[in-house]
């Protein structure tokens, strides 16, 4: 098992690597088991020590239990085209629906907010480019957007 030591923001963490596979990488971080999904799998001929520790874990290798994995927030789906008519409204950048402020019908101006986008921990303003009457409104409060996603429709 890998043992590394890090000190974040002034606190301590041991982090042990127990077990990569693919993608996927088995860590305990100050005594927490988690399960990591690396976006690259490790290459094990760059890395023998892995390699190593995984044939030993095989060898010794009891039926355990996975610990239990927090759901991952999937984007909104973004549908082949908008419900409503008129010019769609896309997110700016990738984050969280945090409030809407608009509702279908509801006639706007340019630069009335429409919605609030949370990003990298800042409250986003999402205002109209142009007026016109909300048509359709895709997405919810909660809902986790990327770049370029159709959120509403002005026509």
């Amino acid at each position: 098992m890998n043992t590394y030591k890090y000190k974040v923001n002034g606190d301590d963490y041991v982090v042990e690597i127990a077990d990569v596979e693919g993608r996927i990488a088995k860590v305990n971080v100050n005594g927490i088991s988690f399960e990591l999904e690396m976006e690259k799998p490790i290459n094990v001929a760059k890395h023998p020590s892995l390699a190593k520790h995984r044939i030993q874990a095989a060898q010794q290798a009891a039926p355990v239990a996975a610990a239990p994995v927090a759901p991952v927030a999937q984007p909104a789906p973004q549908p082949a085209a908008p419900a409503g008519a008129g010019m769609p409204v896309k997110a700016p950048l990738p984050g969280t629906i945090t409030d809407i402020k608009v509702t279908v019908g509801q006639q706007v101006a340019q630069g009335d907010v429409l919605l609030i986008l949370e990003a990298m921990k800042m409250q986003n303003n999402i205002e109209a480019e142009q007026g016109g009457k909300v048509t359709s409104i895709v997405v919810k409060p909660g809902d986790t957007v990327m770049e370029g996603t159709v959120l509403m429709t002005i026509g």
